[in-house]
């Protein structure tokens, strides 16, 4: 429970619940890849501002192993954004396939974690933002589909199947588990 507090669950629960109905409400009668990248790139960027704890070097002290409960940690950002971008599909017709959903959030949860290792947890938020920029100016633009760079680069907007977007999704995941899980938030 105190680990909960100290990484900012409740508030971070809170604008997921708020950030997915406004999202919903907007888009919920399109909700294709792009409401759905864009929500679950929300839900991800919301609840990953707790990455870090509120002392660096009180987290950096303490006599429990912390590889495993960070890694739990984006685990459970990650089960907590594949479901509440899921959970629509329930009542809405137009549905992402899961397999898409799980590629995404994985890739988003990596670059979390890098951006964590790299500028701190309160800005964990900051590399899947940008990830979505530039998979939205990419597929904008007109050249997602044009080679396996533009698939690599618009990778959150690539349907299941899609080599190049899977790979990009695993690289980032593994990157940020990788890193997030064995060096901590930056202090």
């Amino acid at each position: 429970m105190l680990y909960a507090r100290s990484r900012a669950l409740p508030a971070s629960l809170a604008a997921l619940v708020v950030t997915m109905a406004v999202i919903w409400f907007l888009a919920h009668d399109f909700w294709s890849e792009v409401p759905v990248s864009l929500a679950l790139t929300a839900a991800i960027a919301v609840t990953a501002t707790g990455l870090s704890g509120q002392d660096a070097d009180l987290d950096r002290t303490a006599a429990i192993r912390w590889i495993p409960r960070r890694g739990l940690h984006l685990l459970l950002i990650g089960g907590l954004g594949v479901v509440a971008v899921l959970l629509p599909r329930w009542w809405e017709t137009e549905q992402v396939p899961v397999e898409v959903v799980v590629r995404n959030a994985a890739g988003l949860l990596g670059l979390a974690g890098i951006a964590a290792v790299l500028f701190g947890g309160a800005f964990g938020w900051t590399l899947p933002l940008l990830g979505f920029m530039i998979a939205f100016a990419v597929l904008a633009g007109g050249s997602a589909d044009s080679d396996a760079v533009g698939r690599a680069a618009a990778w959150l907007f690539q349907p299941a199947g899609v080599t190049a977007a899977t790979w990009t999704a695993a690289v980032l995941a593994v990157a940020g588990f990788g890193t997030y899980a064995v060096f901590g938030a930056r202090r």
